[in-house]
């Protein structure tokens, strides 16, 4: 049995991305939700007694003292035990690796423009040239693997770790009204309908913390529209 360590579910994209993976293939684990603490960098301290790194998400073995920090390897680690995580046809699992690793260390403008707020409706003020490039690349990308490999998901047939990796892209997308394509809106919306999205959704919407520095950051290039989340 694992135990997964998360942050807050309206605020953390990097932990809804093991979350929503392990959720999807059930894979079991016991969840630990720990919040953030006065801003970006706060709960280091907190977060070291369970996490080297002083980050969310991580991956303890229930038994025994292994303990794997970062999303990515978190997949990794966990698809040398359970083969569903990537595709299984060779080219699709190259792609999908190169897509998520792309996701993992690119798509800044998305990230600083739009961070993930999973309970309010933000209108931008306007898109930035770098991010205009980013939202291009997701609609790229998203229909090559869609068109390559068949579809729903980005690699094929089933969900994998690369939709995963673009899940918290989802509520982005809903949260700043971002211009994406026909084809890549549906390809929100197939991810937002999954039992596991709506069951982080909701959950993100019960949660009453408030993150000042998190909230600041929604709504440093847009205008409040709606707010969802339990008062």
């Amino acid at each position: 049995m694992f135990d997964l360590y998360i942050a807050n579910k309206n605020y953390s994209s990097w932990s809804l991305r093991p979350w929503v993976l392990m959720k999807v293939l059930e894979i079991p684990f016991n969840e630990h939700l720990m919040p953030f603490e006065g801003g970006f960098g706060a709960s280091h301290d907190v977060y070291t007694r369970f996490s080297p790194s002083g980050l969310v998400p991580c991956l303890v073995e229930s038994e025994g003292d292994l303990a794997v920090w970062d999303s990515l390897a978190i997949v990794e680690y966990l698809a040398e035990q359970y083969l569903n995580v990537w595709p299984t046809n060779k080219t699709a699992r190259a792609w999908a690796r190169s897509a998520s690793a792309e996701m993992h260390s690119g798509f800044g403008a998305l990230r600083d423009d739009c961070s993930m707020n999973c309970g309010v409706r933000v209108e931008l003020n306007e898109l930035s040239a770098k991010l205009k490039t980013d939202v291009a690349r997701l609609d790229t990308l998203w229909q090559q693997g869609l068109e390559r490999f068949g579809g729903p998901f980005l690699a094929g047939e089933h969900f994998t770790a690369v939709d995963a990796f673009y899940a918290p892209v989802a509520f982005r997308v809903q949260t700043f009204n971002l211009p994406v394509s026909v084809a890549s809106q549906k390809y929100v919306d197939r991810l937002l309908a999954l039992p596991a999205m709506l069951a982080w959704y909701q959950s993100a919407l019960e949660e009453t913390w408030r993150e000042p520095m998190h909230e600041a950051e929604t709504l440093k290039n847009g205008t409040l529209k709606a707010d969802y989340r339990k008062a």
